[in-house]
């Protein structure tokens, strides 16, 4: 059984390692300065809000950031609820934490007003595609990026 609570700056060692798991790509470093921006409240980018879950004996096992969208494929209003990051320890995987984390996501999106939920990942993470799925996300498409420096 978990909770899930808004985080606090007691949390930041463990979204750190959460967020490195999940984000392996970005440097440790930058993860970190990520999160001493969130708390001094001068984020450069999303989230808007982080939730985490919370064993009894209070191990924070996971997380998920949350922001609000002017757009998000497959949605039609110009504010939408969306799961930016979505994580849980491997060890408590399959045990209900993403399913709780995730409906605190979407208690919080409505209480911002939105009536739409949305979500992505890697066209390649069939873990993250069979969890979005078994909580009730549809999917909407794949979407080709394309960047190219100037």
């Amino acid at each position: 059984m978990v909770t899930v609570r808004s985080i606090v700056a007691n949390d930041s060692e463990s979204w750190l390692q959460m967020r490195t798991a999940l984000w392996p790509e970005s440097p440790r470093a930058e993860h970190r300065d990520e999160i001493t921006r969130f708390f001094a409240g001068r984020p450069l980018r999303p989230p808007c809000v982080v939730l985490v879950a919370e064993t009894s004996d209070q191990h924070v096992v996971g997380f998920v950031e949350l922001s609000i969208r002017p757009y998000a494929e497959g949605c039609v209003t110009n504010r939408v609820a969306y799961l930016e990051g979505w994580y849980v320890l491997p060890e408590y995987r399959t045990r209900g934490v993403g399913r709780a984390l995730v409906a605190a996501a979407e208690n919080w999106g409505r209480a911002e007003g939105c009536i739409e939920f949305a979500s992505d990942a890697e066209p390649d993470n069939d873990v993250s595609s069979i969890a979005h799925r078994a909580l009730g996300f549809e999917d909407v498409g794949l979407v080709r990026c394309f960047a190219k420096k100037l």
